[in-house]
């Protein structure tokens, strides 16, 4: 539960943390800028890897997203933002350009980026008093300078933005970061920059395009952090949100909707698939969100399938419960719908819920808290060989020509996800009805719910 200042907590009584908390362990550096300046690049540059989408439509990178750099014996977190442009009515630019005050208010230190090759713009005027306003250390950077020969008169042209010394850069080529870097972290206090050890739980929000997912985490955090419209696709990347709820910090990531093959027909939407299968690959656990006023689809099985495949606790959320009409069959009817969709993952749990009331929201944690514990679950040698013996008594493993499959010794070799290990005399007889037999059997005993397992066969000669 939160305690201290009010203005720390939410009327749950879930307190701020993360990036909106004054209370963190590395200083954070925002990337901001009028759109398509090079922000993405010089952000990709710095993190080493492709996290932000490079192309040259202007607006491409939609929502911030945070990346963790380290310069020398600094490390600090790196938010990229979605261009400003101080003028505009339309609704994507104008949110953009609230989510960039965002990562303004958010940060110790502003990165400021103008394009050398378009010179000084009015834009940039308004963007700079913008800045100024927020009485945050401001560095301004001149991106696009491939020749500081060529460029660098051009560059001189900034000073007149009264925000401080230009320093010129080519994002692209990889020029002029080592004296950038070093302006940027002089401005860190030292004495924050000490790094704990990440234990906290991180959970994916995945699903179809305008399922919902921030708007769940916009309630769950009780601020609009992303951006939420009713143009399918608005979220076009992964954001980590840090929310403590009861004490216990969780690290939220949402994720760009997956889309049907034969809608892809840009390289930027396989692109945002590639990033919803990196941000489940970074979670321990993954919440699918299913339109309840759609049902579920070959899509949300296809989303489904890739949290089976990488061995992630699964909870299944029925989010707009609250714009469907039902009687006493309705939850039954949509259970056995999704349990027949989605069959290979029976472990998942389901939760109905409604993002717009707020129904059954405060729920998710628990169950969060029960899937993750289930899927760092161990179970005693000794116990699992009893488990196993009684199955065998039960009932009798496969045969083939002659030859039994006989099971000598079951272990579990590994946490996230449960993996089990069991020796048998011959691999080929091993049928996969008879493993999923045996997983039902320790399901039975220990729950294990919301996780998948992982069974490895392995062959032992017989004792003679």
């Amino acid at each position: 539960m939160c305690i201290g200042v009010p203005e720390s907590c939410y009327e749950d009584g879930t307190e701020r943390s993360g990036p909106m908390s004054k209370k963190r362990s590395r200083p954070v550096v925002a990337v901001v800028g009028r759109p398509n300046v090079g922000k993405s690049t010089l952000f990709n540059a710095l993190a080493g890897e492709n996290i932000s989408i490079v192309k040259d439509t202007p607006g491409i990178t939609r929502d911030r997203i945070y990346a963790d750099v380290s310069w020398l014996d600094m490390n600090f977190t790196l938010i990229d933002t979605g261009g400003i442009e101080p003028e505009s009515k339309d609704i994507i630019l104008s949110q953009m350009r609230e989510q960039a005050q965002i990562a303004i208010d958010t940060a110790d230190v502003i990165l400021f980026m103008v394009d050398v090759k378009q010179g000084l713009v009015d834009a940039d005027s308004k963007v700079a008093d913008m800045l100024r306003r927020s009485q945050k250390p401001v560095v301004l950077t001149v991106n696009k300078v491939d020749d500081f020969n060529k460029y660098m008169a051009d560059v001189y042209e900034f000073y007149n933005l009264g925000i401080g010394e230009p320093r010129p850069v080519s994002a692209a080529n990889k020029l002029g970061f080592g004296e950038l870097l070093d302006e940027v972290t002089s401005y860190f206090d030292k004495t924050e920059v000490e790094e704990e050890e990440d234990d906290r739980t991180r959970i994916a929000i995945v699903g179809k395009p305008n399922v919902g997912k921030s708007s769940i985490i916009n309630r769950l955090i009780g601020e609009n952090r992303l951006i939420v419209s009713d143009i399918a696709g608005t979220t076009r990347d992964a954001i980590d949100t840090e929310i403590t709820h009861n004490g216990k910090e969780y690290v939220f990531i949402d994720t760009a909707g997956l889309r049907r093959k034969n809608k892809i027909k840009e390289e930027l939407e396989r692109y945002m698939i590639i990033r919803t299968v990196t941000a489940v690959e970074r979670a321990d656990i993954v919440v699918l969100v299913i339109d309840a006023t759609e049902g579920v689809t070959e899509q949300d099985a296809k989303i489904a399938g890739i949290a089976h495949d990488r061995g992630k606790a699964t909870i299944i959320a029925v989010n707009k419960w609250d714009a469907i009409e039902k009687d006493n069959k309705t939850v039954n009817e949509f259970t056995q719908n999704v349990r027949r969709v989605l069959s290979f993952m029976p472990y998942a749990e389901i939760m109905f819920i409604s993002a717009v009331t707020g129904q059954r929201l405060p729920k998710l944690y628990e169950m969060i808290d029960v899937v993750s514990e289930n899927h760092s679950m161990r179970v005693a040698t000794g116990v699992l060989n009893e488990i196993m013996a009684e199955a065998v008594a039960l009932q009798q493993p496969p045969s083939d020509k002659g030859r039994r499959l006989r099971l000598y010794y079951i272990t579990q070799a590994s946490v996230k996800p449960p993996t089990f290990v069991i020796f048998v005399n011959d691999k080929e007889l091993m049928h996969f009805s008879y493993v999923r037999y045996l997983e039902n059997q320790i399901r039975e005993t220990f729950g294990f719910r919301g996780t998948p397992f992982r069974f490895i066969i392995r062959e032992r000669k017989e004792n003679k």
